[in-house]
This record gives structure tokens, sequence and C-alpha cells, in this order.
């Protein structure tokens, strides 16, 4: 019998609920072994592979949520301005 009781640890995993570097698992490193730039490509390399994982709008699809963008604002502006217009007319009337 060599395995201990209560060890969770395969060879698959490292005990710490992370896959190791076995070839296996995708391609983990280290941080504290790269330096200044190899941390620097290696952000850039996932922010380009997130930039993949993006769906962009088609030219239809950018027109209508503009649109709606817009036409939202303009409303929220109105109802500030009214509610602002109001309140002033309310306290020149309360204070004259």
């Amino acid at each position: 019998m060599t395995e201990t009781m209560g060890s969770t640890a395969t060879p698959e995993h490292d005990g710490r609920g992370e896959k190791s570097d076995d070839g296996k698992g995708g391609r983990r490193r280290d941080r504290r072994k790269l330096g200044p730039l190899g941390r620097f490509a290696l952000f850039n390399r996932q922010i380009v592979a997130e930039l993949r994982k993006v769906v962009w709008p088609k030219k239809q699809e950018l027109r209508q949520y503009t649109t709606v963008v817009i036409v939202f604002v303009i409303v929220m502006i109105g109802l500030v301005y009214g509610i602002d217009y109001g309140f002033s007319k309310l306290t020149f009337w309360i204070f004259g």
C-alpha cells in the first residue's frame, strides 16, 4: 500500500487543487520565474486570446445599440431638466 490516507494529490494535480505543468493540463508557467518582459508578453498574449472570444456586433446591431443609447440619454436629459426646472420654480415660489 503506497497510498496515504487523506491525500488528494494525484499526478495530474499538485495537491492545492491546481493542475501541475506536466504537459497534460495546458501551459501553466510559474510567474515568479518570468522576468518583467516575459510577464508583459504573457499579459499581451492573454489580452489577444480574450479579444478573440469577443462576439463583435454587426453594423446593423451597432447602429441599433447606438440609437437606443442616444434616445435614452436624451430622455434622461429631459427628465433631469424638467425636475431641475420644477424645483427651481418651487424654490422661487417658496422663498420669493
